[in-house]
C-alpha cells in the first residue's frame, strides 16, 4: 500500500460495525428501482460492482419508509415487508464484494409530485417546494406520529434484511430538513418556531430507530451542515444540533451541505467549485462531537481524502460521483496507478442532470458501463477484425477502446496532431481542466489495449478502397457552422475554436455570437484573460439552463464581467461593430474582435466511400448530429461493442 494513503486506508468503526477502511460511497439517486419499490438486479449489480472496487462502506441511494415519501417514480422502498427480499439479496451481494453496506431511509416530504405518489405531498407546512412548485400539505401530529414510526419499521425490515447500518436522510431539504428550517417550517406547535422545537422530529426519528434497531446497530444521519438559502438554517444551528443528535442516537454524521434550492446546487457540486470545498464544516462539527464524521463534497482523489483525515477534517470521506466514474480508484490509488484513474469530471450531465431533468435513469458521461453492469459480458468477438476508427475525439476513442476489448485489431486515424476533437479547445475555459484529462486517460487507455493511434492523417475514400478495412467506425465530428451574416467572413470574425486554443489574438471588447454552452465558455475564457465580453443570442430565454449547477456559475461569472443580451437578431457585422435588432428596434455594439459561436455541421463524407467499397460503417458522436459528450461517449462504446 502506498505511504502517503495510510490515513484512507486504516480501519474505523461506528458503533460496532468495523470497516476495512474509511472510504464511502455515498448515496446517489439512479433511478435503477422498480417501481413497486422492490429491488432489481441492475441495481445489485451496479452496487456489486462498487463494492468490488475496494470501498469500505456504501450506503445505498434513498428508500422510501413510506410510499408518500418516494422522491421519483423507481425509488426503492422499505415501507413493507415485501420489500425484504429484495434488500437482503442487495445487502449479500454488496457484502459478498467486500463492503458493509448501510440503507439511506428517505421521505422526500414536499420534494416530490403527485403523480409519483398517488397523494399530495406531505410536509411541515403547506409551503410548496421552491423548485417543484407542488401544492403540499401541512402535517397533522397524528401524521408526524405514524411518519417516526414508519422510519422505525423501516429500520427494523433493514436490520433483518442484513444490512450492516442504516443512514437517515436529514438533509438536502428533505422531510426531515424541512423540519429543521425556517425555510420550509412555519409551525406553530411544538414542531415549529425554535431551533428546539424545528429538531423534535429529528430527535425523534433518531429515537424511534434507535428503540427499534438496538443499542448495538449503527445509525448514521446525515445533515446539510449549512442550507446557503435566505431564510434557510446556518452552520451555527447545525453546530449546535449535532451534539443533540448523537444524544439522541446517532453513531455517526455524514455532513453534506445545502438544498436543491440552493444557488449553484452545492449539493452535487460542478467543477467550477475546488475539490473538498465543503471540509472545513465536516471539521468544525467533528470539533463537537464524539462519534465518527463523514466528509463530503467534490472529493474525487484518494490523496487529498487522506490528507484531509490525517487534518482532521473528517474520519471517513465519501467518494460520490468519482465511483460512478471508476468504481476501482481506491484499488488503483491503493497500488499507485494514478495514470489508469478515469477522473470524474464533475458535469453532472450524466447523473443527476439526467435524472432530474431528463427523468432517465443515471449513467456517467464518461464510463458508459455505468448502471449497465448487470448486462455487461467480457464475451470476445467470434473473429478477430480489422478496425479502422476515424477521428480521435471522445466517441472515436471510446469505440476504439470498446473494439479493442471485444478482441478486434483496430486502428484510430486522427487528422490533428493529437487526440481529442472538439474536447481540445473545450477544456480551455475555466473549470473545465477534466476534459483534457480525460482524452489522455483515453487515448493511454486505448494504446495499452493495442489501439494503434495514427496523428496527423487523414483518411480518403482512396485509403478506404485500397485498404479495405473489414469495418469502420467514423467518429469525423462536426465542423463549425455560422449563417450568411453579412461581414461574418470579415478579418475580425474568428471561430470559437480558434480563440479557446489560442489560433487568434484576444482582442477587446469582444462579442460572442452565441449563448450555448460554447459561446458561454469561450466568453467566461475570454472574461478570464481580461477581455470585456457581451455575448448575443437570437433565443429569448437562454440556451444554457441557469438552474443546472454547471450553467448558473457561467451565468453568474458573465453577469459580473459582461452583459448577456437575449432576442438580439444580428443583422452585420462591419467597421468594428455588431449590428443587431432586438424588439424591432436597431443596435450596435463596439467589437475588436467578434467570436462565432453558433453551431456546427456534421462531417461524415467518408460514409460514402466505405458504402462504395462495400466496407461495414457505423456513425457515431458529432457526426451523426452535434450533440452532448455524453452522447458521443456511449454511442462510441455501443458501436466498439457491437462489432
Amino acid at each position: 500500500m502506498s505511504e502517503t494513503l495510510k490515513h484512507l486506508f486504516s480501519p474505523v468503526a461506528i458503533n460496532t460495525l468495523k470497516l476495512k477502511n474509511r472510504a464511502v460511497m455515498p448515496p446517489m439517486g439512479t433511478g435503477y428501482g422498480n417501481k413497486d419499490g422492490t429491488v432489481n438486479e441492475r441495481l445489485i449489480r451496479y452496487l456489486e460492482r462498487r463494492a468490488r472496487g475496494g470501498v469500505g462502506l456504501v450506503i445505498t441511494e434513498v428508500c422510501a419508509i413510506d410510499s408518500r415519501g418516494k422522491g421519483f417514480p423507481t425509488e426503492i422502498g422499505a415501507w413493507s415487508d415485501e420489500h425484504i427480499p429484495g434488500l437482503a439479496s442487495l445487502a449479500a451481494a454488496v457484502k459478498s464484494a467486500g463492503a458493509a453496506i448501510a440503507l439511506q431511509l428517505h421521505h422526500a416530504g414536499r420534494e416530490t409530485v403527485k403523480d409519483f405518489i398517488g397523494a399530495m405531498p406531505e410536509a411541515p407546512s403547506d409551503l410548496p417546494s421552491a423548485i417543484l412548485n407542488q401544492p403540499c400539505e401541512a402535517m397533522s401530529l397524528e401524521r408526524i406520529r405514524e411518519v417516526i414510526g414508519a422510519y422505525a419499521e423501516a429500520a427494523g425490515r433493514a436490520r433483518e434484511a442484513g444490512f450492516d447500518a442504516v443512514e437517515i436522510h436529514g438533509a438536502h431539504g428533505y422531510l426531515i430538513g424541512q423540519f429543521l428550517s425556517p425555510f420550509s417550517n412555519r409551525r406553530t406547535d411544538e414542531y415549529g418556531g425554535s431551533g428546539e422545537n424545528r429538531a423534535r422530529f429529528a430527535i425523534k426519528v433518531l429515537r424511534a430507530v434507535r428503540a427499534k434497531v438496538g443499542v448495538d446497530y449503527p445509525v448514521i444521519i446525515r445533515v446539510s451542515s449549512d442550507e446557503l438559502i435566505r431564510d434557510g438554517y446556518d452552520l451555527s444551528y447545525m453546530k449546535w444540533l449535532a451534539p443533540r443528535l448523537v444524544e439522541a442516537g446517532a453513531d455517526a454524521l455524514h455532513v453534506s451541505l445545502g438544498v436543491y434550492s440552493t444557488p449553484g446546487n452545492l449539493t452535487i457540486a460542478s467543477s467550477d467549485m475546488e475539490e473538498g470545498f465543503n471540509l472545513f464544516r465536516a471539521r468544525e462539527i467533528k470539533e463537537l462531537v464524539n462519534v465518527p464524521v463523514i466528509g463530503v463534497g467534490r472529493i474525487i482523489d484518494p490523496r487529498m481524502a487522506d490528507a484531509a483525515i490525517a487534518r482532521g477534517d473528517a474520519d471517513l470521506i465519501s467518494f460520490g460521483r468519482q465511483l460512478l466514474t471508476d468504481p476501482d480508484t481506491l484499488v488503483k490509488a491503493q497500488e499507485g496507478r494514478y495514470d489508469d484513474i478515469r477522473w470524474c469530471l464533475s458535469c453532472n450531465q450524466g447523473c443527476i442532470d439526467r435524472l432530474n431533468f431528463e427523468m432517465r435513469s443515471a449513467t456517467c458521461t464518461i464510463n458508459p458501463d455505468c448502471g449497465f453492469e448487470y448486462r455487461l459480458t467480457d464475451e470476445k468477438a467470434p473473429a478477430s477484425k480489422r478496425v479502422w476508427v476515424i477521428g480521435a475525439g471522445p466517441a472515436g476513442l471510446s469505440a476504439a477502446i470498446a473494439a479493442a476489448g471485444r478482441g478486434h485489431s483496430v486502428t484510430v486515424f486522427e487528422r490533428d496532431e493529437e487526440p481529442g476533437g472538439q474536447l481540445v479547445s473545450a477544456s480551455r475555459p475555466p473549470h473545465k481542466e477534466g476534459l483534457a484529462k480525460w482524452t489522455r486517460w483515453a487515448a493511454r487507455t486505448a494504446e495499452k489495449a493495442g489501439v494503434k493511434l495514427r496523428f496527423g492523417e487523414a483518411v480518403t475514400g482512396e485509403m478506404i478502397a485500397t485498404e479495405k478495412p473489414e469495418a469502420v467506425v467514423l467518429a469525423s465530428g462536426a465542423d463549425s457552422a455560422a449563417p450568411a451574416i453579412p461581414g461574418i467572413d470579415g478579418p475580425g470574425v474568428r471561430e470559437a475554436r480558434d480563440v479557446l486554443i489560442g489560433k487568434a489574438k484576444m482582442e477587446s471588447p469582444a462579442v460572442v455570437l452565441g449563448a450555448g454552452y460554447v459561446g458561454m465558455e469561450t466568453a467566461d475564457f475570454l472574461m478570464a484573460q481580461g477581455a470585456s465580453v457581451t455575448v448575443l443570442d437570437m433565443s429569448q430565454s437562454p440556451p444554457v439552463p441557469p438552474y443546472t449547477a454547471h450553467g448558473y456559475w457561467l451565468h453568474r461569472r458573465l453577469r459580473k464581467g459582461g452583459r448577456l443580451l437575449l432576442g438580439a437578431k444580428v443583422t452585420s457585422i462591419d467597421g468594428g461593430a455588431v449590428r443587431y435588432e432586438m424588439e424591432g428596434k436597431a443596435y450596435s455594439e463596439p467589437a475588436a474582435m467578434v467570436v462565432t459561436a453558433l453551431g456546427a455541421r456534421s462531417e461524415r463524407a467518408l460514409e460514402e466511400a466505405c458504402a462504395a467499397s462495400g466496407v461495414p460503417c457505423v456513425v457515431v458522436g458529432d457526426a451523426v448530429e452535434p450533440r452532448r459528450l455524453i452522447e458521443a461517449v456511449h454511442e462510441g462504446a455501443k458501436a466498439g461493442r457491437e462489432l
